[in-house]
């Protein structure tokens, strides 16, 4: 188990590549969980018999505000290197602070620019400059073909995905989908932290998510069916209008006109209705946003967007911030 492990850049850029296959990078900050497993497994599928796989641990201090929990983040390297080892990884570089940052606060950091100042950005000012900061760091130590990163962090990924593009990194981006305990709750490393109670009130983030989700479907089906009673013509419309009823019609006809326009605010009532009932448990559940965004820029959607959407949540529960998402598709009856 501890061959797998790397400390230093010297030892990291001594590693040899193995065959012919791409260099497929897992970015982590430790404490490592099904979630994390998940993305070496992909990466491991992706790398081949004949490529690699490295996963990194690191900490970052850039990425923690003055009230947040580094000191407290959770260090766990002995059983990250075994869960790493059992998912497919070839090695495991885990550098210090000093050796990330050899000289100290880095003076010259990646800028996130406009999207990393809203939802995450302006809860957290500065979080995302810090984790770009880094990632850009990793690439250029670790040189891999492809990177892997969770969904869970939807702004996360858009953000690397953007840097990658805008400074031309020489790697393709890629996105795993979010892994989820058998209740909802999306695996983060921040879950041991909450309490039986804390984590029945959590719950109502990925019950937020999926309330969205299905009233979005329930509307688009309502516009499907309205739009097929509304176009026959003729002897077929008389027929389709006789088969129905004319009250049923009327009403199909008033309720598409109101769902045309509220797909999105009716998304968000539906989320926002499960997180104000979380809001009066015990413990209770603090909301610090809930938003309905496009995932190109996180600017909140319009009533006639139409295109893949993420809708997103944070919230505290006692100690313990979380937050999720799920992505929506919005158009041709979603």
């Amino acid at each position: 188990m501890t061959d797998l492990l790397l400390s230093t850049a010297d030892e990291l850029h001594r590693l040899p590549r193995t065959g012919t296959g791409p260099r497929c990078v897992v970015m982590t900050m430790g404490a490592l969980h099904e979630g994390h497993a998940t993305l070496i497994r992909t990466a491991r599928e992706r790398a081949g018999a004949e490529g690699q796989v490295v996963v990194t641990v690191f900490v970052n201090p850039l990425q923690f505000g003055p009230n947040e929990d580094l000191d407290r983040y959770p260090r766990t390297l002995q059983a990250d290197l075994l869960l790493a080892e059992e998912a497919g990884a070839d090695a495991v570089f885990a550098p210090s602070v000093d050796e990330v940052y050899p000289g100290g606060a880095p003076q010259v950091r990646v800028s996130a620019g406009p999207m990393g100042e809203r939802l995450e950005g302006a809860t957290r000012p500065g979080h995302f400059d810090g984790m770009l900061t880094v990632v850009a760091k990793l690439l250029h130590l670790t040189r891999p073909d492809v990177a892997f990163f969770g969904q869970k962090d939807a702004q996360q990924l858009a953000l690397i995905r953007r840097m990658v593009t805008d400074l031309n990194f020489p790697v393709e981006v890629a996105g795993v989908p979010t892994v989820r305990e058998p209740d909802g709750l999306a695996l983060s490393s921040r879950n041991r932290y909450l309490s039986q109670d804390e984590r029945r009130t959590a719950l109502a983030l990925s019950r937020a998510l999926f309330a969205g989700r299905d009233r979005l479907a329930a509307q688009a089906a309502l516009l499907a069916r309205a739009e097929a009673v509304a176009a026959p013509a003729g002897d077929e419309r008389a027929t389709g209008l006789a088969k129905l009823g004319e009250a049923r019609a009327s009403a199909d006809a008033h309720a598409v006109s109101a769902a045309a326009g509220g797909l999105a605010d009716g998304v968000r009532a539906a989320a926002r209705q499960v997180l104000e009932q979380a809001g009066r448990a015990q413990p209770p559940l603090e909301l610090d946003y809930l938003a309905l965004v496009d995932p190109a820029d996180f600017t909140d959607v319009g009533p006639d967007f139409a295109g893949p959407a993420v809708l997103a949540v944070a919230a505290k529960v006692g100690a313990t911030r979380l937050i999720d998402n799920i992505p929506l598709e919005f158009g041709a009856h979603s």
